[in-house]
């Protein structure tokens, strides 16, 4: 059978690993996460749908080749459980809450009530030393602890799409993805677009047939 013919964007899932080896040398890199936060939430708004979820989000990508070229997923159905409306609402509801705290504590530094805290935090819980990503004082102290928040939040999400990648379908994880959840939402609000039905589930049906 032919293959089909590849895209530029076939080839974002190289973005993942780059992100997070940057960050491990040099946490302001994790300011360029914004991106990612950012663009899927514009593409929505301004007429997009779902296309960053369908073409161009890196992750996806990134957690599909590894569980299908190397094998490392047991490509097991996502349970229903995890496709429920109150698990992916909940996440999203869970994943804004500690983003907002982690906007909090950088304010607390910002402001001269905390002191910069040179290390990252995996499943919003684990405190791991990370002051080697550091580098010096060549930006004010928020900045930095701004990086390392948020850092920490896109390395405990890509661990835990690692995680249901190797349990489940490759892309389990977009499932629920917080970022997903919220454009299927704008979608809904635009008038119920069908592009937007289904939620990011919807979104791996048209990319890979066989998943969730």
């Amino acid at each position: 059978m032919k293959q089909p013919k590849k895209h530029w964007y076939d080839y974002l899932w190289v973005v993942t690993p780059i992100y997070l080896g940057l960050g491990f040398f040099n946490i302001l890199f994790a300011w360029l996460g914004m991106i990612f936060f950012c663009l899927p939430l514009f593409i929505a708004i301004f007429g997009g749908g779902k296309l960053y979820c369908n073409r161009y989000c890196d992750r996806g990508q990134f957690l599909s080749l590894l569980g299908k070229r190397p094998g490392l997923s047991r490509n097991k159905p996502t349970p229903n459980w995890m496709r429920s409306k109150a698990f992916r609402y909940g996440f999203l509801i869970f994943f804004f809450a500690m983003f907002f705290q982690m906007l909090y504590t950088t304010w607390l530094v910002g402001s001269g009530a905390e002191t910069l805290r040179q290390a990252i935090k995996l499943f919003w819980t684990f405190k791991v030393p990370w002051h080697w990503a550091y580098h010096g004082t060549a930006v004010a102290p928020w900045v930095a602890q701004f990086a390392f928040g948020f850092y920490s939040m896109m390395l405990t999400s890509t661990l835990i799409g690692l995680i249901v990648m190797a349990l489940y379908k490759p892309r389990s994880w977009c499932v629920f993805c917080p970022m997903g959840t919220t454009t299927q939402l704008i979608c809904k609000a635009k008038a119920g677009k069908p592009s937007c039905e289904g939620g990011c589930s919807g979104c791996m049906k048209k990319e890979e047939p066989t998943h969730a």
